[in-house]
């Protein structure tokens, strides 16, 4: 169920007009430091892991590989996504919160 409530924050995050998706607009978000955080993909290509987890480690903006391009598209009203940042802190708190608990 929390896994509901991740993509739950991240379509409220999108109807609040806080999130960018796609790689060209994630990209641009981490380097411009609007990015709070970024979430990628479990089905993402290799390298499009590998890009925005270095990318992420440069910029100092945390970085979690999480859902699928089709859940990850689905709860923000669009087709496939494989990679989102989100650029307001109090959506990110909660979604890393919603994260954490599930590895536990």
């Amino acid at each position: 169920m929390t896994n509901d409530k991740v993509l739950a924050y991240l379509g409220l995050a999108t109807r609040a007009g806080k999130i960018q998706s796609g790689e060209f607009s994630t990209e641009k978000s981490v380097k411009a430091g609007k990015a709070a955080m970024v979430i990628v993909a479990e089905d993402a290509s290799n390298n499009t892991k590998k890009k925005f987890t270095n990318m992420c480690t440069f910029y100092k903006v945390p970085i979690y590989i999480y859902g699928t391009k089709e859940t990850l598209g689905a709860s923000i009203g669009r087709e496939l996504r494989a990679s989102l940042a989100l650029e307001d802190t109090g959506f990110c708190n909660a979604i890393k919160k919603q994260i954490d608990s599930e590895r536990i």
